[in-house]
C-alpha cells in the first residue's frame, strides 16, 4: 500500500473516529452521573438520522440542522424523564433493563414508522465538497469532523470545569445525596447531562451519515456498541478517554478494512473490549481523571 493511500485511509479513520468520539461522550457522561450504561444512546443517534431526513424534505440544510439537534435533545430528555427518572431509587439492574427496553422500543418504533428499508440520507451540499491535495482527495465532512470533535470537547471540558451546571454535574457524579442536601437540583443536572449527550449524538449522526448516505432502524445499534467500547477503552466516566477511544476504534476499523480484513473489523472492536477489561479494567484513563462527569 502506497503512503498516499495510507494517508487517505487514515483521514477516513480519523473522521470516523471523531463521529464515534462524540457518541461515546454521551455514554461516558450518563455513566459518570447515573452509573448507567444508556443502551438507548445508539438509537437516539439513529433517530437523529431520521429527523434530518424529514427536516431536509421540507427545509433547507441551515434550518434542518438546528431542527435535528433540537428534536434529538427533546427525545433524549423525554427518554430520561419517562424511562430513567421513575427508577432513580430502584436497583441498578432495573434501570439497565429499562435502557435496553428503550433501545428496542426505538428500533421497533422506527421500523413501524419508517419501514425497515434503508432511507437515503440527504446531502448537505457544502459538507460533500471535495478537496484535492495531490493524490489525496477528501470531502469537507472528513476534514471537519476531527476538528469539530476537538473543539466541542474543549468547550465541554470548559463547561464542566468552570460553570455552575458543570460544578453541579461533578458534585452529583461524586455523591448524589450530598449534592441534593447542598441545594443542587439533581433532576435538572441529570436532564442537562442528557441534553449534552443527545446534542453531541445528533452532531455525530450528521457527520456519520453524511459519509454513509443511508439510515435504517438498526443503523444505530452497531455504532452504538462500538462507541460504548470506545468509552470503556478510554475509561468510562472520562471525557478525554471517550474521545481517545473513539479515535482509536475509528482508525483501527478503517485500517483493517483498508488492508482487506473488513470481515474482522467489527470483531476487532469487541476483542479490544475483552483485552482492555482483562488488562486494565478501568480503561486507559482510569477513575483518577478529574473530568469525570
Amino acid at each position: 500500500m502506497s503512503a498516499m493511500t495510507l494517508i487517505q485511509h487514515l483521514l477516513t479513520g480519523i473522521s470516523l473516529g471523531g463521529a464515534y468520539a462524540l457518541i461515546a461522550i454521551g455514554y461516558t457522561m450518563v455513566y459518570g452521573i447515573l452509573r448507567l450504561i444508556n443502551f438507548a444512546h445508539g438509537d437516539i443517534f439513529m433517530m437523529a438520522g431520521y429527523f434530518m431526513i424529514f427536516a431536509m424534505a421540507s427545509f433547507p440544510w441551515f434550518i434542518s440542522i438546528p431542527i435535528t439537534l433540537i428534536a434529538t435533545v427533546v427525545l433524549g430528555v423525554l427518554i430520561e424523564k419517562a424511562a430513567y427518572k421513575p427508577l432513580r431509587s430502584a436497583p441498578r439492574m432495573s434501570i439497565m433493563i429499562s435502557a435496553i427496553g428503550v433501545s428496542y422500543l426505538l428500533q421497533n418504533l422506527a421500523t413501524y414508522l419508517f419501514t425497515a428499508l434503508p432511507k437515503s440520507y440527504p446531502e448537505v451540499p457544502f459538507l460533500k465538497r471535495i478537496f484535492q491535495f495531490g493524490e489525496i482527495s477528501a470531502s469537507l465532512v472528513t476534514l471537519i469532523t476531527p476538528v469539530l470533535t476537538v473543539v466541542l470537547v474543549i468547550i465541554l471540558i470548559q463547561l464542566i470545569n468552570h460553570t455552575k451546571i458543570g460544578m453541579a454535574m461533578r458534585a452529583v457524579s461524586k455523591d448524589t445525596e450530598t449534592a441534593r442536601l447542598m441545594g443542587i437540583k439533581v433532576d435538572t443536572t441529570i436532564s442537562m447531562t442528557f441534553v449534552i449527550g443527545s446534542l453531541l449524538a445528533a452532531v455525530g449522526s450528521i457527520l456519520y451519515f453524511t459519509d454513509r448516505m443511508t439510515v435504517y432502524p438498526y443503523s444505530g445499534s452497531l455504532p452504538g456498541l462500538k462507541c460504548f467500547v470506545a468509552a470503556v477503552f478510554g475509561g468510562i466516566g472520562s471525557i478525554p478517554g471517550a474521545v481517545v477511544g473513539g479515535f482509536v476504534i475509528g482508525i483501527c476499523e478503517t485500517l483493517l478494512v483498508a488492508f482487506g480484513y473488513s470481515t474482522y473489523s467489527d470483531a476487532f472492536t469487541f476483542l479490544l473490549l475483552i483485552v482492555v477489561l482483562l488488562v486494565r479494567p478501568t480503561g486507559l484513563f482510569g477513575e483518577a481523571v478529574t473530568d469525570k462527569v
